[in-house]
């Protein structure tokens, strides 16, 4: 069913996130810090038996100089350097074994899969560890260190992203002027994040993103992940306000503001995961030019493969 409504005021939504007056002062300062902490990228080609890929398995610094491992993928007749799309991950999931994730590389882009630090071990398995604590949290990973803004586990994941962007410049065969990211729930979140604190990125495919008007989404649905903070804010009564302050500053309301990359978003009227008013909220809000795909039966999965479609049709015009 419809879980909020005809589409009509579905599309009206601008979310309730307010704004903290320090926003792009504590962006700016944490990306500075993470930048500080530079190592080189390392990149080392390996062999899984496939004609038509060449693979590479990357490692580079993310927050507080931590490791980041992804996967790179490019096509093996490629001779000079490609558009790349910087793929970030859904909830729970890793950057998978390397035979893996193979269509944005048979489609003729250089293909970076970011692992997400701390997870990959629900349904794709990762291999970057997060080694740093926070205080009590529901199982999963969206109240992790909630009580403040320092410690929120996404403040680690979307600096890891940028540091992402930034490593493009030293992989082979990757043109870092031409950069798309793009990710599904979790990792459309990731992604508008990206587009929203780098200034490199030139295209942005959003699909029923995750982590926006956050707050209000644990208020409006009962599936996890947003359920995770519902269930926090049960026990910690007192501490609503600082959880709500905290996640301001990684919401995606605010983050496409700051967005100006060509931007294809989806959503879908009937995911009870994240809802669609939440990925309105975004989508209205985003500075860039924009195009919004919308499912009206169909719910998590969204557009599926008709999504994977719209993207190679939209990267082919984009790039071309």
């Amino acid at each position: 069913m419809l879980i909020e409504g005809p589409e009509r005021d579905v599309r009206e939504s601008r979310g309730e996130v307010q704004e903290p007056a320090d926003f792009d002062d504590f962006w700016s300062s944490t990306l500075a810090g993470a930048r500080e902490r530079e190592s080189p990228v390392h990149a080392e080609e390996v062999e899984p038996g496939l004609t038509t890929v060449r693979t590479f398995d990357v490692r580079f610094a993310g927050f507080a100089g931590d490791p980041v491992r992804a996967w790179l993928r490019v096509p093996r007749d490629a001779s000079t350097p490609l558009p790349v799309i910087v793929e970030f991950l859904g909830y729970g999931g890793g950057r998978g074994a390397i035979t893996e994730n193979l269509l944005w590389s048979a489609a003729g882009y250089a293909h970076l899969l970011v692992d997400t630090r701390g997870q990959g071990s629900s349904w794709s398995r990762g291999d970057t560890p997060d080694p740093h604590g926070s205080g009590p949290a529901v199982p999963g990973f969206l109240t992790r260190g909630i009580e403040d803004r320092d410690s929120y586990y996404y403040r680690r994941v979307f600096t890891d992203a940028v540091r992402a962007i930034d490593a493009l410049e030293h992989l082979p065969l990757v043109d870092p002027e031409r950069i798309a990211v793009l990710g599904g729930s979790q990792g459309g979140g990731i992604a508008l994040a990206a587009a929203g604190l780098s200034d490199r990125v030139s295209a942005l495919f959003a699909r029923v993103p995750f982590l926006c008007d956050i707050y209000r989404a644990a208020q409006v649905t009962d599936s996890d992940p947003y359920a995770e903070l519902a269930r926090w804010l049960r026990q910690h009564r007192r501490q609503a306000d600082a959880a709500r302050n905290t996640l301001a500053y990684f919401d995606g309301v605010i983050l496409a503001r700051r967005a100006t990359a060509h931007a294809w978003f989806s959503t879908a009227l009937m995911d009870p995961i994240c809802p669609p008013s939440t990925v309105f909220a975004a989508y209205n809000a985003y500075a860039g030019p924009k195009e919004i795909t919308v499912w009206p039966f169909n719910g998590h999965e969204g557009g599926g493969p008709e999504d994977d479609a719209t993207t190679i049709d939209a990267l082919r015009e984009f790039f071309r």
